[in-house]
């Protein structure tokens, strides 16, 4: 069985509030993938991990501690994520232990492995992919894969829908590390895929998810 390691966006998880409905659509996929395909799903933070960031600075606590609020924000994502695909709230804790859980089934839910300021969702499923020698790393978020500018706020922006390496990293080390950092891919996990060159697919929804590992046509970037 092949190996991919899906980092799905707390800003997927939690635009606003809880998306039921991506959810939904979030356990049919993986239920279907998971019959032929080894899934490691690593949850992040989003809203709820960056408010909770800014409420800690609010009260002067510093960059470090504020973070560790934000991890935990992705472990709370990853145990209604793991709840609603298994029924399990045990959820490994260190790279050997997903290795080792990833051998008794096929799925595998966490969120930001360790406690320490840089070690973001993203961060984690780079190195997931790395120890795990994975087919391919794919980051879920809530925009179709990497733009030249925030497609969000910029009708003008241009899709980009393949990219190497060294010219991603050259977009990411431009923007200043902090905790909660929303992109389609941070710095911390941007690193370690272009150490390792580990191919990496950002992309938007359930249907470009399933698509990219079934081997069909899919709209995101690739990173490789």
């Amino acid at each position: 069985m092949k190996t991919y390691i899906l980092s799905v966006g707390g800003s997927a998880i939690v635009p606003g509030k809880i998306d039921i409905s991506f959810l939904k659509q979030l356990k049919k996929t993986v239920s279907k993938l998971s019959k032929k395909n080894k899934l490691v799903i690593v949850c992040g933070g989003g809203k709820p991990a960056r408010d909770y960031i800014k409420a800690a600075k609010h009260f002067g606590v510093s960059d470090y501690f504020s973070s560790l609020a934000g991890v935990r924000a992705t472990k709370l994502n990853a145990t209604l994520v793991s709840l609603i695909i298994h029924e399990n709230v045990l959820m490994p804790d260190s790279l050997k232990e997903v290795k080792q859980e990833l051998r008794k089934r096929n799925v595998v839910v966490i969120g930001a492995l360790g406690f320490h300021p840089k070690m973001t969702s993203d961060a984690t499923a780079a190195q997931v992919s790395n120890y795990l020698k994975a087919e391919m790393f794919i980051n879920v978020t809530d925009v179709d894969g990497l733009f030249d500018k925030n497609p969000k706020t910029h009708k003008d922006a241009k899709f980009i829908p393949k990219i190497s390496f060294d010219d991603f990293w050259k977009i990411v080390s431009k923007i200043k590390f902090k905790a909660g950092q929303h992109f389609v891919l941070d710095q911390s996990g941007a690193k370690i895929i272009k150490k390792h060159k580990i191919k990496t697919v950002i992309l938007k929804g359930m249907d470009n998810l399933e698509n990219v590992i079934l081997g069909k046509k899919f709209k995101g970037t690739v990173i490789s």
